[in-house]
C-alpha cells in the first residue's frame, strides 16, 4: 500500500519554512505517488501581564507584533504550498492552525495521526524544528520524515538507495514496517546492523529482516558494521557519509520524564546535525 496521505508541516516562527523546502516536499510526493497536505500552525503568544514590562518595553505589543509576523509567515506559504502543490498535480488540504508557541508539536502530532507520513523541514539548529520532529515521532503514532534543504535533500526522482538501521528492537520493527512503501520503491535496500555496540546486536541479527522483506516482494542487502568502540550515532554517520543514501530509515529512541523525552544516543546523534533525510518511527 503506498504512502498516499502525506502531511507537510510548515513553520510560521519564528522565520517561515524556507521556498525550497516546501518545492522538495511537494516534488517528493509526486515522485512517491502521493497526495500532500499542509499544515502552518500560527503561534499565540502570551505575553507575561507585567504593568512595569508593558509600560517600559511595550511586551504586549511585541508579543502582538510576533503574532502578525507569524499570520503573514502563514498566509505567504500557503499561497506558496497551494501554488506548487497544485502545478505539481499533488494537493490536498490547506490546512490552519493556532497554538501557544510550546504547544505547536504537538498540535502538529495530533494532526499527524491520520495521515500516513509527516514531512518536517529543519532549515537550521535554531529554528526550532527538531522538537517538532520528535514531537510528531513520539506523540503521532506514524512516521516522520525529516530533511534540511542544501544539506541533507530529498530525493526528488524516485528513491535510489535507502538503509535500515536493525538491531532487532520493537522500534526498529516498527520503522520498517512503516518504511514499507518507500523500500518496495527503491532500487536498493540495505539492512545495517551495528554489531558488538550492544548484546542484542550480534552477526547474522539482519537475515531474518531480509527474509520478511523478501515475502514483501524487496530484496535487500546485509551490511554489517563492527562499532570497535565508537558510539552508535558515529559509526552511522560514517557508514552514511561512505554510502550516501537517499533516505536513512531506523527506529526513534525515547524516555518519557513528564511531558520531556530523553532521547536514545543514536536518535540524538542523527537529530542533531542529519546529514541524510531521516524517517523515523516509535
Amino acid at each position: 500500500m503506498p504512502m498516499r496521505d502525506i502531511l507537510l508541516q510548515i513553520d510560521s516562527y519564528p522565520e517561515a519554512t524556507p521556498a525550497e523546502a516546501i518545492d522538495q516536499a511537494v516534488r517528493f510526493t509526486a515522485a512517491v505517488g502521493g497526495v500532500l497536505s499542509a499544515l502552518v500552525v500560527e503561534v499565540d503568544i502570551q505575553a507575561p501581564k507585567n504593568w512595569l514590562a508593558d509600560h517600559l518595553i511595550g511586551l504586549s505589543h511585541m508579543a502582538a507584533e510576533e503574532e502578525r509576523k507569524s499570520r503573514r509567515f502563514c498566509a505567504e506559504a500557503l499561497e506558496a504550498f497551494t501554488a506548487a502543490a497544485g502545478e505539481a498535480g499533488v494537493l490536498g488540504e490547506v490546512l490552519h492552525g493556532k497554538a501557544d508557541l510550546y504547544a505547536v508539536g504537538a498540535c502538529v502530532a495530533e494532526r499527524s495521526r491520520t495521515r500516513d507520513l509527516c514531512i518536517v523541514p529543519v532549515a537550521d539548529h535554531a529554528d526550532g524544528q527538531r522538537a517538532i520532529v520528535e514531537a510528531v515521532a513520539f506523540g503521532s503514532g506514524r512516521p516522520v520524515l525529516s530533511f534540511r534543504p542544501g544539506v541533507a535533500d530529498l530525493p526528488l526522482a524516485g528513491l535510489g538507495s535507502v538503509v535500515i538501521a536493525w538491531d532487532g528492537s520493537r522500534t526498529a520493527a516498527r520503522a520498517v514496517a512503516d518504511a514499507l512503501p518507500f523500500l518496495r520503491m527503491a532500487r536498493e535496500v540495505r539492512v545495517l546492523t551495528v554489531i558488538n555496540e550492544k548484546p542484542s546486536a550480534r552477526a547474522g541479527l539482519g537475515k531474518d529482516a531480509v527474509r520478511h522483506l523478501a515475502a514483501h516482494g524487496v530484496n535487500a542487502i546485509i551490511d554489517e558494521v563492527d562499532a570497535g568502540g565508537r558510539r552508535i550515532g558515529l559509526v552511522f554517520e560514517d557508514y552514511l557519509a561512505k554510502r550516501r543514501p537517499d533516505l536513512f530509515v531506523m527506529g526513534a529512541y525515547g524516555q518519557s520524564r513528564a511531558r520531556e523525552f530523553i532521547l536514545g544516543g543514536a536518535t540524538e546523534h542523527m537529530l542533531h546535525d542529519p546529514r541524510t533525510p531521516l524517517m523515523l518511527s516509535h
